[in-house]
């Protein structure tokens, strides 16, 4: 069973990875075609999929076992919890915009920024205080708990949502139902 800490760096790889090809990527501004920018909003929507399956998961187990075992846990969970938020405002919003939209490239700029910077915060501060405090058993079960829970999260953004896991254990997998219905639907995150 992978640990905790193995799920997440995946995520987090996984993320970095789209993030560097969305930093080098053709844009509006760079002269990229229909089919560039088309291929550049797939590739948004990817993003998009993935973190809101990603900061669900977190949100339900992650965030809640670091307010549960560390002293200063809920001011840890606090300060992700809240760049989690304005993020997925943010991601609605660029979910909403063409790739050939004026604000589409700021926003998304800004998306990349936040999100680099919440991954360096996750991996660089809480991190190591949790991996101190979990047991190898602990670590594993929530790896698994937070690994399920990606395979049933909404695949979008929902800022309205409050991050609190009793709200998202009862809400999430109706909005993720949706999500999912939405995205069969209109072929999103779909090759």
């Amino acid at each position: 069973m992978p640990s905790v800490f193995d799920v997440l760096s995946r995520d987090h790889e996984e993320v970095t990875r789209m993030l560097d090809e969305l930093t080098s990527g053709p844009t509006i501004l760079t002269g990229a075609g229909p089919t560039q920018l088309a291929l550049r909003k797939k590739m948004v929507e990817e993003l998009i999929i993935e973190e809101s399956k990603h900061e669900a998961a977190e949100e339900m187990y992650f965030w809640p076992a670091v307010r549960r075992i560390l002293p200063d846990g809920d001011e840890l969970a606090d300060a992700a919890t809240d760049q989690e938020q304005v993020a997925k405002r943010a991601l609605d919003m660029l979910d909403r915009l063409d790739a050939s939209a004026p604000q589409f490239e700021p926003l998304l700029r800004r998306v990349m920024d936040a999100g680099r910077e919440h991954i360096a915060f996750e991996e660089g501060t809480v991190w190591p205080k949790l991996s101190r405090a979990l047991s190898a058993q602990e670590a594993e079960e929530l790896g698994t708990q937070i690994g399920e829970a990606k395979k049933t999260a909404p695949t979008r953004p929902h800022p309205a949502t409050p991050p609190h896991p009793a709200v998202l254990k009862g809400a999430g997998p109706a909005l993720a139902a949706i999500d999912r219905l939405r995205d069969a639907i209109t072929g999103r995150g779909q090759d």
